[in-house]
């Protein structure tokens, strides 16, 4: 599916995120998929790209931040009817623990919707949800 408009559209109509995912190429590079098990949690899976620190090892902040980035845009598609990606006009990133190399959580909430900017807030853990290991608040531009 080449077309994000009809992913995002197919998405919806689904309750499938997957499927707007898949046609993201930035969002399958990183290794992003969608739990809908309880309530919509992002993951993203753990891959040797992703690796800023082989020492520990260690995530890349560049890759979290771009997971955080992204699974806001992910969802903010699918809260709303939204044919293209949202512009970001504000995004910022508390970074409290190092990502290890395993499976990264996130889950989204969307904290005011206004007529033309949306506010969504990030949470970002790894083995206990209590346990943020980043924290992000995204500001979009909707028109």
């Amino acid at each position: 599916m080449s077309n994000l408009a009809e992913a995002a559209e197919q998405a919806r109509e689904k309750g499938d995120v997957n499927i707007l995912i898949d046609a993201i190429p930035y969002a399958k590079t990183l290794g992003i998929q969608a739990d809908h098990s309880d309530d919509l949690v992002f993951v993203l899976m753990p891959r040797k790209s992703n690796i800023g620190n082989p020492t520990l090892p260690a995530l890349h902040g560049g890759a979290v931040g771009g997971f955080l980035e992204m699974v806001s845009s992910l969802h903010l598609i699918m809260a709303m009817d939204v044919a293209k990606m949202p512009k970001v006009v504000d995004f910022s990133i508390d970074y409290l623990r190092p990502g290890l190399f395993k499976e990264l959580y996130a889950r989204c909430t969307i904290q005011k919707f206004g007529n033309k900017l949306v506010n969504i807030a990030v949470d970002c853990w790894q083995e206990e949800e209590g346990k943020s290991i980043a924290k992000a608040r995204v500001q979009f531009l909707i028109d």
